[in-house]
This record gives C-alpha cells, sequence and structure tokens, in this order.
C-alpha cells in the first residue's frame, strides 16, 4: 500500500511517498482510508518535539475517515460502514487497522474529506467547553487562532451549545473572512485584541477565551475576562509558554483551566464514544456543519505539513487518499 513515511525528525520536509506492506491482521478493525486529517501535533512530531515520540520510521496522522474492510463479529460497526477513527499514528495509509474504541460510525450527510477533519478538533473544542470550560447558555466565547483548525470549530460548535456571542481573534483580514464563514459573529484583529473587546462588550469582558495559541496575548486574555470567566489553555502554537500570575485569578475571580482532551480520555474510558453520542446528532441534523477542510492530495503530505508550521493554513487541512 502507498503511505507516508517519516525516517528522520526534519521536520515536514521530511515526509515522504512511500511503499509499505499492509498492516497485519488484528482482532480489531481493518478501514480502507479515504482521507486523513492533519494537525499541528503532527508537525512537532516530525521534529521530535511532541509528548508522544514513536519509533522511527512512522507513519504519521492521528485521525481519518474511511470504509470498515473488516470487524469482529461483536463490534458495533460493519464490513462497508462508513467511519471516521481516531490513531496515534499511522493514518496516512491506504489502510489501517485499529481498535473498536476508536473508531465511530460517520454520519451520510459527512463526506469523507469532512470526516477525516472532524474528530481531532471537534472532540477537543467538546472537552473544552462541555467538560472542563462549563460554557452556559448565554455566555460569550472568545477564541484565539480562530481561523485554524481549533478555532473554526469551536465558531461552528460554541452557538449548538448555547454561546450568544462568538468573537474570533485573527492575525489578517484574510483570516477573519474565514472566521466569519466558520460562523463568527465578531472578528478582531490580534494586535491590542483586548482594548477592542472591552469596547465590544462594554466593559465587561467574555466569559470565556479558547486559546490554542499560548505565548504574550496570554495575559491580555485573563484581562479580557468578565468575573467568573475562564481561560481555556489547549495548546501552544505561538511557541511559548506563559507564565501565569497567580494573583490575576484571585483578585477578579477568575479561572486558567487547562485542556488535556487526550490525557482526560485515558483517564475516563468510554469518553470517546460519549463524545461522539453527544456530536453525531448535531452533523446529522444539520445543527452543525461539517468542517470545509482544505484538501490536499497524498503526494503533497509535505507541503500541507508545512503549511502548518509556518502559519499559513487557514481551518482543517485534510489529505485525500484515492486508493488505487
Amino acid at each position: 500500500m502507498r503511505a507516508i513515511r517519516i525516517d528522520r525528525l526534519d521536520g515536514p520536509h521530511a515526509a515522504k511517498l512511500v511503499e509499505v506492506e499492509e498492516p497485519a491482521l488484528v482482532d480489531g478493525i481493518v478501514v480502507d482510508v479515504h482521507a486523513a486529517g492533519i494537525a499541528f501535533p503532527d508537525v512537532l512530531q516530525s521534529r521530535g518535539l511532541y509528548q508522544h515520540r514513536p519509533e522511527l520510521p512512522y507513519i504519521p496522522g492521528a485521525e481519518f475517515a474511511g470504509v470498515v474492510r473488516s470487524a469482529p463479529t461483536d463490534a458495533h460497526v460493519r464490513p462497508g460502514d462508513r467511519v471516521a477513527g481516531l490513531t496515534v499514528t499511522g493514518a496516512l495509509a491506504e489502510t489501517i487497522a485499529l481498535s473498536t474504541d476508536r473508531v465511530f460510525k460517520l454520519p451520510d450527510t459527512v463526506s469523507f474529506e469532512a470526516g477525516a477533519g472532524l474528530l481531532f478538533n471537534d472532540l477537543t473544542v467538546h472537552c473544552a467547553l462541555r467538560t472542563r470550560g462549563r460554557l452556559a447558555p448565554g455566555e460569550t466565547v472568545l477564541v484565539h487562532g480562530a481561523a485554524g483548525g481549533i478555532g473554526t470549530s469551536t465558531l461552528r460548535l460554541a452557538a449548538a451549545w448555547g454561546a450568544a456571542r462568538t468573537i474570533a481573534v485573527v492575525s489578517t483580514e484574510a483570516k477573519g473572512e474565514v472566521a466569519r464563514k466558520a460562523g463568527a459573529t465578531d472578528v478582531v484583529l490580534a494586535d491590542g485584541f483586548k482594548d477592542t473587546v472591552k469596547e465590544l462588550t462594554n466593559g465587561r469582558g467574555v466569559d470565556v477565551v479558547v486559546d490554542p495559541v499560548g505565548g504574550d496575548r496570554f495575559t491580555d486574555s485573563l484581562r479580557s475576562l468578565a468575573p467568573g470567566g475562564r481561560v481555556l489553555v489547549i495548546g501552544f502554537t505561538g511557541g511559548q509558554i506563559p507564565a501565569i500570575k497567580a494573583n490575576r485569578l484571585l483578585l477578579n475571580n477568575i479561572d486558567a483551566v487547562g485542556v488535556g482532551w487526550g490525557t482526560w480520555a485515558l483517564t475516563h474510558p468510554g469518553y470517546f464514544h460519549e463524545q461522539w453520542a453527544e456530536l453525531a446528532p448535531l452533523y446529522s441534523a444539520g445543527t452543525v456543519s461539517a468542517p470545509d477542510p482544505e484538501v490536499y492530495p497524498l503526494e503533497r503530505t509535505s507541503e500541507a505539513l508545512a503549511s502548518l508550521e509556518d502559519r499559513t493554513a487557514t481551518g482543517k487541512i485534510v489529505i485525500k487518499i484515492c486508493k488505487r
């Protein structure tokens, strides 16, 4: 089968298209992959900077969509079912084998390309807003990196869970258009966002900040919170891990909340399927639109990964895998 393989930790351009053996049959599920999603952790992993460091060489990719080839008789899916799935590595290949608890039936309303871009971001945002962030009806949500994968996912989902207003923080006007398309009610530029947000909210501030960026804007995110507000710490695509002065939390009755979706799932068995049980009906009913990803062919995977590293990517990036 064809697959993307990384033989050395030199970053995105180490990703090469090669021929490899299909995965050995196991007791789990075998899926013929039609599309695979990529995200910033894949870039970090290609440089040996992510917490999970697979042995070289490895096939990258942690989420995919495709068709079940084979499954145990007691599995919740059958051969021929359209599915999306989560893995640690291995998704950027024509075929993948994995355990049954990492595979989810894909609604007929969702394409393979959109399905490959659903799980990593939408399940992370579900964990952030529903599990860790305690989003309540009528609240205002601000999201940094709003034109990226986590950002557009937040803008698509927040209103379905009761947010009355979503404020997108972006670095350029062009990215602002991406955020508006994803559902932002307001768009502000990152430079000086604190003052703009204060004006937009008549001095009150926002209830929730979704922050996958980190860096030097973190303190102004804390300053942008209303009393009882929460900053949800999801990642550090800005490259810098910020420090928190605890007195800010105390004096303003605000929270800084860590959102480690994968770690939470590992300590809460069945959590992935609990999340999917809430999300899948939203896609099926059209309450929440599926993502509209930027799609690259398998041959251009290294270019797609590079667009995430240099932050030129907008929205979700998906690799289309056409079986020969």
